[in-house]
Order: C-alpha cells, then structure tokens, then sequence
C-alpha cells in the first residue's frame, strides 16, 4: 500500500516499511466484518441479528472506510441498496449502480456534505417497518455529512477550522461540531423508523462512540456548557463568529434542546487501532526484534517525540511501536501534519545517538494534515541539519522531508483506524 516502498527500502531499513505495510492491512475492513458476518446473520458479541427476517437490507455508510466497508458486506449479504458518503479525493471502491455514492468535503464541511446529510434523512423517511438499514461508519464522518443548526454553513467551516488549529484533540472538536449540528450526537439515529445497528470503525482514542463520527449514529455524553468551555480553553471565544456562541449559549439556557442522552440503536465498534498495532509487533517478531508497545500515543507531537525518544530501548535491534493521534498547535504558514511533525521532532533528539535509530509515523487514511502524504520517516545517520528547529516553528516538516527525502505516501487507504508508528534501533 506504500505506492514509494521501493524508493524508501533502498534507503531506508526494510523491516520497518514492512511492518507499517502489515498494519495498513489490518486496518482495512476485510477481517473485522468477514468475522462477524456469516450464513444470513450477525454475530456482535452475545447479540445476534437474524437477516432472513427482513425484507430489505439496506446500508449507509459514512467516512473514508464507507466504500471499502460497503463493498465487503455487499460480497457477503444480498443488499438492497444503500448510500455512500466519502471524501471527494477519495475514488468509490465501489462500481455499481445499487449504491448512491456521494462525494463531499473533508475536513472541512462544504455543500456536498449538506447535501449528503439531506440525502440521508430522505432516505431514512421512505424506509418501512419490515426493513433493516445497517450504519458503516468511520472516521471522516463529522465533515462528510453536516447539517449546520443555528449557524450557516460557512460559520461552521470558521470555527472548524479554527479548532483544528488549536491544537484541540478530536473528542473536543467534535464536542463543539455535535452542538452545532442538526444530525451529529445521535440526531441522525432519531429519524430511523426501522430496525438499524451501527458498525463502526474508531479513529479515536478510547474509541469512544459518542466521539466517533461526532457520535452521528450514538448519542453524546458532553453538553453545551462542555461546549463553550472548550472554545475558552483555546482562546476561540472573542474570535469564532457570534452566531456560535449565541447557539451555545441558547442550548446552556435551555432554549434549545441538547444532543440525545441515550442511542437509539445499537452501535458496535469492529476494528480499532489496537488491531494495527497487534499486526506490527507480529511482523517485528518475524524480522527477530525486540518490541515494546506505546499506546495511546496523544498531546502536541513535539511533547510526544520527547516521551517516545526516553522510551526507546538500549538493547540492539529492538523497536518502540506506538498508535494513537497526535495534535499539533499550528502557528505558523508551513506545510506539514501531524506524523510528519512528530517524526521530525523525534529527528531533532535522536541526532547525537551512537547508533542507528529510524522512526516513521503514518495516518492509516493515507492523508497527513495539509498534505498528499501519508507520514514520513526519518534516521539520525541519513539526516543531519542544525536547523530542523527552524521547520518546527514554522510547522513546516513536509517541506523539510520534501528537501532530504522520507515522505511516505499511500494515497487515500479507504481506511482510518487512527495513526501507527516505529522507532527502531539497530
């Protein structure tokens, strides 16, 4: 799945190209609903769901796994149809005239995802009592399908953008997304007028459904006062548009109603990062290392670079592999995201180390921050400059990469189970 894994390896140490390559394919899909999917029913734990009873199957599935998703469960139940909503530089995995596939924006809202979301309820509306609709949801899903309550559109886009660059972690961006949605924090599941579960993929830490995809298909456990304490955690009070605010303050009143407090269907997370990381230490054992496992991994990714680096083991051919998801407080007008940064940060303390270490970090969705490439990855006797600080202000790590090589690139995965990483000592 790295489309650059010849051009790496010939630089680069193999084993860890391989090992991020066995944790792309364990993120994808395939296995988690291929195990719970059989002879006409469902197995989600000690609940079974029985598919014969239905006169239609029908699914939705929302975020960069929606394609991938739809297409294994379409190879293992004869649906009826159902909707696609995936990001739009992202090609359907999927060619077929059942589905109605929609194409919006990520990660900022646009038209597209309004008309998704209106797409959706409409569908939902002519469903009938004998039918089942089955929910495939994965991360990407807060901006693929938006229905902005209270505040226009290019409002929403506003303090969106602001909080993802704050340096916020999800479970507070999409606390404020769900107070500002018509759909997210479980409304969407209240139009369902027949039976329905949720599948879903965690692109988050704890994999919290409630944060999930803004908890679109769950409920949400957070409030209007969560809300508006976190845009002055951020200092985005004064500067996101009143019309936000004035929302948040309505719902603290009282005078609108909160989010749901209890899901309306049934929701079951089927893959999580912990998958990828599981697939990465067996293939580290194939290659005879020593692994020691980090997760969750989360904060700024310069705060985690240093916690890493303290962690990585004195032995030879031993290896740190770490998932979860980083944040970065942008400040400055540079090129980079997120696994990029946290690489180069790592770079910039490994440099006087006596001995080989090599570090990458990937997004399993293939895209990082404001870039085409899925991560970089980087070694202290390959790459030595003074000034790998001046790129760190600047967050500016893809252009550092760009100039000295290691960027890392997949293109969309049609997957998200959150970001995976090595650092590996010889």
């Amino acid at each position: 799945m790295i489309i650059n894994f010849t051009e790496l390896s010939s630089r680069y140490d193999k084993a860890i190209l391989e090992i991020l390559e066995s944790a792309l394919s364990a993120a994808m899909p395939d296995l988690a609903l291929r195990k719970i999917i059989k002879n006409s029913k469902i197995f989600l734990g000690k609940k079974q769901f029985n598919l014969s009873k239905y006169g239609h199957i029908f699914t939705i599935g929302i975020g960069k796994a929606a394609d991938s998703m739809t297409k294994v469960v379409n190879s293992l139940i004869n649906l009826d149809g159902g909707i696609i909503v995936i990001p739009e530089e992202q090609e359907s995995l999927l060619k077929t005239q059942k589905f109605k596939i929609l194409y919006a924006g990520h990660p900022l809202p646009n038209r597209n995802s309004i008309l998704a979301s209106k797409t959706i309820l409409k569908f939902l509306k002519e469903k009938e009592e004998n039918d089942l609709i089955i929910f495939l949801i994965s991360g990407g899903a807060s901006s693929l399908v938006s229905l902005p309550d209270g505040i226009t559109l290019a409002e929403k886009k506003i303090v969106t953008n602001l909080l993802l660059k704050s340096g916020a972690n999800i479970d507070e961006i999409n606390c404020v997304r769900k107070h500002l949605s018509g759909i997210k924090g479980g409304r969407l599941a209240q139009y369902v007028n027949c039976d329905a579960i949720s599948l879903v993929m965690s692109d988050v830490i704890g994999d919290n459904l409630s944060t999930i995809a803004s908890g679109t298909t769950y409920c949400d456990k957070t409030t209007f006062s969560d809300a508006k304490k976190i845009l002055q955690k951020y200092n985005l009070q004064k500067i996101v548009p009143k019309s936000v605010l004035k929302r948040i303050n309505f719902g603290i009143q009282k005078k609108i109603d909160e989010t749901p407090k209890r899901p309306r269907i049934k929701n079951f997370v089927i893959a999580t990062n912990a998958d990828c990381l599981l697939a990465m230490k067996k293939t580290a054992a194939r290659f005879g290392l020593f692994t020691k496992i980090i997760s969750p991994i989360s904060g700024e990714a310069k705060h985690t670079a240093k916690k890493l680096v303290k962690l990585i083991p004195k032995k030879p051919n031993s290896c740190v592999i770490f998932g979860g998801e980083t944040t970065v407080k942008v400040v400055g007008r540079g090129k980079g995201g997120r696994n990029q940064e946290l690489v180069l940060s790592v770079l910039s303390q490994i440099q006087k180390i006596d001995r080989t270490i090599t570090v990458a970090s990937i997004g399993t969705d293939g895209k990082d921050g404001n870039t085409d490439t899925s991560g970089a990855m980087a070694s202290n006797f390959i790459i030595y400059e003074n000034n790998i600080q001046s790129y760190l202000d600047r967050n500016n790590s893809y252009y550092f990469f760009k100039k000295h090589g290691g960027l890392i690139f997949t293109g969309p995965t049609h997957t998200n189970l959150m970001d995976i990483g090595i650092i590996l000592g010889r």
